[in-house]
């Protein structure tokens, strides 16, 4: 196993790696909404937080030699589920299909207070 990290991603928040690649599998771990470059979560609302989450699974993805196009399943943790269609939407924009295999949970609550949350396995 190896474990990726970059700078273009924010730090683990505990005892986690950013991502683990074990063989041609990047284990990409839950990605809140924040901006690695200020600390600070990228926007109060869930869909430009999705879209940081996102920003940072790509950057993961990337200092592993692989890019989100090779995403084979994501689980989103959503706080509330009822902007469920716009969500739906823009993570639409983030891959082609053939999509990646998913779920998707609304939870009670997130780390740091975050709406969204998204975690990836991606094929190296």
């Amino acid at each position: 196993m190896t474990p990726i990290d970059t700078a273009n991603a924010p730090a683990a928040i505990g005892p986690y790696s950013q991502a683990m690649r074990i063989g041609d599998l990047l284990f990409v771990s839950g990605q809140l909404p924040i901006d690695p470059a200020t600390g600070e979560f990228a926007s109060a609302d869930a869909l430009g937080q999705m879209r940081q989450c996102l920003k940072n699974i790509a950057a993961i993805a990337e200092a592993a030699g692989t890019d989100l196009s090779r995403t084979v399943k994501t689980t989103i943790l959503l706080s509330d589920l009822s902007g469920f269609a716009e969500l739906n939407e823009e993570y639409g924009k983030a891959f082609q299909a053939p999509f990646p295999a998913r779920a998707c949970y609304e939870v009670s609550a997130l780390p740091k207070g975050a709406l969204v949350e998204i975690e990836a396995v991606i094929g190296c």
